[in-house]
């Protein structure tokens, strides 16, 4: 059985109370909020705190007024049928993590801040002793790309592709202060340092602007629970002939951090989402993805099968019933 490290226990009720345990505890404390990730980390001694901040208690991060609570659960968003109209990659992302359990316990800044993914880093303290660790943790090797000075672990998140498409934002508070950022610019590509959020600072809300026509595609072995190993979301402002206005494709479980495929859609824009013109923007999308070895599924397959999964997110954005392709991709296992 794997066991907890022992830790010390916060439970503020405020975020700037949690902002100042944080500054006062600098690097041996951690933010938990539903704890779906760090903690099996933690079992896993991937992480080792001395002190827990739990979020849980924080009223104010669990509202949604204009602006996402960071603290709202997935399960939440899910069950917000207002939210499937207003920002449907979004509810698409969220509706597939994980399991309904997990999605009850896990919250949108958690998922935004997920841990990078990697074979070799995912497992056990004793089967990572057994290999000399990686170099995302105690090694100086990373086992995917021996060469490689950089960790090249995977960003596994399913709402920061979606969310990066439709444009949002998030609030970053600490002690110092606040600021605010585009989603896009939260990530760094290296598998370690993934996040430009510093230790001290909480993830608080996340704002969407309106207007925008959405679709999230993912691509796991299993029809639940698996963690992405491609991620397409989709967004475009429509003008009433069709013509695409302004599109925003982004990509997610095929580098280190989730990002925007920038020239498909400034390809995208003043054109009409015909088949052909969805077809191009879709090989401009896969020619971005960039899998490692590293997580399930066979690279090759993963890159090619991009382009069909951009496909498909711009046809759902054009208004096509993809129901039924859904259900193919979703109960299709893929061994």
């Amino acid at each position: 059985m794997l066991r907890l490290p022992w830790f010390e226990f916060r439970a503020p009720a405020t975020v700037g109370e949690a902002a100042k345990i944080l500054a006062g505890e600098g690097p041996r404390a951690m933010l938990v909020a539903g704890g779906t990730d760090l903690i099996p980390n933690m079992k896993r001694r991937h992480q080792s705190p001395q002190v827990l901040v739990s979020l849980r208690g924080v009223e104010a991060l669990r509202k949604v007024n204009g602006a996402l609570g960071a603290g709202v659960t997935l399960s939440e968003l899910v069950g917000d049928r207002s939210l499937k109209e207003r920002h449907r990659a979004l509810w698409q992302a969220a509706s597939l993590v994980a399991t309904p359990h997990l999605r009850n316990m896990a919250t949108l800044g958690g998922n935004l801040c997920l841990d990078t993914r990697c074979t070799y880093y995912n497992q056990s303290h004793e089967w990572r002793q057994a290999i000399d660790y990686c170099l995302k943790k105690d090694g100086e090797t990373c086992w995917v790309a021996t060469a490689s000075k950089r960790c090249v672990a995977v960003s596994s998140t399913d709402t920061a592709p979606a969310l990066i498409a439709l444009d949002a934002k998030v609030k970053l508070v600490s002690s110092q202060g606040e600021r605010e950022v585009a989603l896009a610019d939260l990530y760094r590509n290296d598998g370690i340092d993934y996040l430009t959020r510093r230790a001290d600072e909480i993830l608080t809300q996340v704002s969407i602007p309106a207007g925008w026509t959405s679709s999230y595609w993912k691509l796991r072995r299993r029809g639940s629970f698996d963690f992405p190993v491609l991620g397409v979301a989709a967004a475009a402002k429509l003008a009433p002939d069709g013509t695409v206005e302004e599109a925003r494709i982004a990509l997610g479980a095929a580098a280190s951090r989730p990002f925007l495929v920038e020239k498909a859609g400034e390809f995208l824009k003043g054109r009409r989402l015909t088949d052909e013109v969805i077809g191009e923007a879709a090989a401009m999308t896969a020619s971005r993805a960039k899998p490692m070895d590293n997580t399930d599924l066979d690279l090759y397959w993963r890159k090619d099968v991009a382009a069909a999964f951009a496909g498909y997110a711009l046809r759902e954005v054009r208004g096509d019933d993809m129901a039924e392709i859904r259900r193919r991709v979703a109960r299709q296992p893929l061994l």
